[in-house]
């Protein structure tokens, strides 16, 4: 018997990284999974995006975790088709109890200030994208009627201005991070009525290939960015999957009953130094 039995929950930005890190874990916690990923490169983005065949990889882990899952192509940015596929997923696992906004892009080291496509991705997809998010999955959790949990994955850039370099890149992930913040605290008290609890994580660097790129490595020899490896605790340049993993099974799962509208740092001290 696992905390999460009966459930179904929408993950964005799946395919790998956080976002099957969190898959696994809640299918090995019971719960049934719509993988949302957009399964494709975006033209202002300067690193690899995850495939269709990395959303494969994550479905195959979540069943052997014990879950059923259903894979979803699909851009954040897109709110039609983003209601589409997960109209679809309902269809075949039931009504949502859990949504985990994870998807969300950065340009670390790319200098340029003046870059209106850059500044423009990062938000629609780190901002915009968590608000359709909400759009296409809160209606479901209504419908349910047993209440619910939204997870919305933010940064540490989302609690401070740390690494800050004057570029389109970095001007729109700290502000699009911080946008989360409000938007976590307007729906959970929107949502509250419904008994949803809305709450954010907020990692420093983690671990995945948003940032073990050869973009961000080339970059950062040159131009080192303490948005990424400055941390209280020694020995912790970055966190890793895992680690946020933990604080989303915790915010999902019962033992959260009543937590709602907090920000949770998963930083290693990233924003108190």
């Amino acid at each position: 018997m696992g905390e999460l039995d009966d459930t179904v929950a929408v993950i964005t930005g799946a395919a790998r990284g956080q976002g099957r890190s969190h898959a696994v874990a809640l299918a090995e916690q019971g719960a049934d999974i719509v993988a949302v990923d957009i399964c494709a490169d975006i033209d202002a983005i300067p690193y690899a995006l995850g495939t269709k065949t990395d959303l494969d990889e994550t479905a195959r882990l979540v069943r052997h975790a014990g879950g059923r899952v259903v894979p979803v192509v699909a851009d954040v940015r897109d709110l039609a088709q983003l209601q589409a596929g997960v109209r679809a997923a309902i269809d075949e696992l039931g009504e949502i109890d859990i949504v985990i906004a994870n998807a969300g892009v950065v340009a670390i080291g790319d200098t340029e200030t003046h870059s209106e496509p850059v500044f423009t991705t990062i938000v629609d997809t780190n901002l915009k994208g968590v608000w359709h998010t909400l759009l296409a999955t809160v209606p479901s959790i209504i419908r349910k009627g047993r209440g619910g949990s939204v997870v919305m994955v933010s940064s540490a850039q989302g609690l401070t201005g740390r690494g800050g370099d004057g570029s389109a890149a970095m001007f729109a992930y700290a502000a699009s991070k911080h946008g989360v913040v409000g938007l976590m605290r307007s729906a959970a008290n929107a949502y509250a009525q419904h008994k949803i609890r809305v709450n954010a994580v907020h990692p420093s660097g983690v671990a995945t290939p948003m940032i073990l790129n050869d973009f961000v490595a080339n970059r950062m020899i040159d131009n080192p960015n303490p948005a990424v490896s400055q941390t209280l605790l020694p020995g912790v340049p970055l966190v890793e999957a895992r680690d946020v993993t933990e604080a989303v099974l915790w915010l999902v799962g019962p033992r959260s009953r009543y937590v709602t509208g907090v920000s949770i740092p998963v930083d290693a001290g990233h924003v108190v130094m």
